[in-house]
């Protein structure tokens, strides 16, 4: 079976992001099958519609690391109940300018975690809204709002809890299937 490449988002610019070691977490569970990047965003500057003529190099190095990839992951904290505003300028940046969306027909999944009872339950709704405008085919279900304890993960991203790191793989699982049914129907040689 071919690798499935997968580029993802850190929605935290800390370098001590909960969201940060989550994604190490579910890249230790993923099937052997989908290879990982990290796509960066700290360096952009904020969009404006200025640069559409003439692209920045971040801008268009961000552009072509998603189209070298074939689904995105998100991985996202919840600052004010919203999208941290780093992601959303990256959302930004790579959705511009008009006719050169690179997040359209590419699909994406949304997952986060906070110390917080209900996760990152918030943002993921608006985002997962700001990507359906981007006409990115989205994972709807397994819905995954994860509350970070240090008891269950390591700074490595090691689990510790069983049931915990059984529905991260499962959550990993479903997202490699889900790409798999989206690439069936909207190849990306035909994108």
């Amino acid at each position: 079976m071919t690798t499935q490449q997968v580029g993802y988002f850190v929605g935290s610019l800390a370098t001590g992001s909960i969201n940060r070691i989550l994604s190490k977490a579910l890249i230790r569970v993923a099937p052997a099958n989908m290879a990982f990047t990290e796509i960066p965003i700290g360096n952009l500057p904020l969009y404006s519609y200025d640069y559409d003529a003439d692209y920045p190099p971040e801008g268009r190095a961000l552009k072509e690391a998603i189209a070298a990839v074939d689904a995105v992951l998100f991985v996202t904290p919840e600052y004010n109940r919203g999208i941290p505003g780093a992601l959303k300028n990256a959302i930004d940046w790579a959705s511009r300018p008009k006719g050169q969306n690179s997040f359209a027909r590419k699909p994406s999944a949304v997952i986060g975690a906070s110390p917080g009872a209900i996760g990152t339950a918030v943002a993921q709704q608006s985002l997962k809204q700001v990507l359906a405008f981007c006409n990115s085919p989205l994972m709807n279900a397994v819905e995954a709002y994860i509350q970070f304890t240090p008891e269950v993960f390591s700074d490595s991203g090691e689990v510790k809890d069983a049931g915990i790191e059984e529905f991260l793989r499962s959550y990993m699982r479903e997202f490699h299937e889900f790409i798999a049914r989206v690439l069936t129907v909207l190849p990306p040689d035909e994108l």
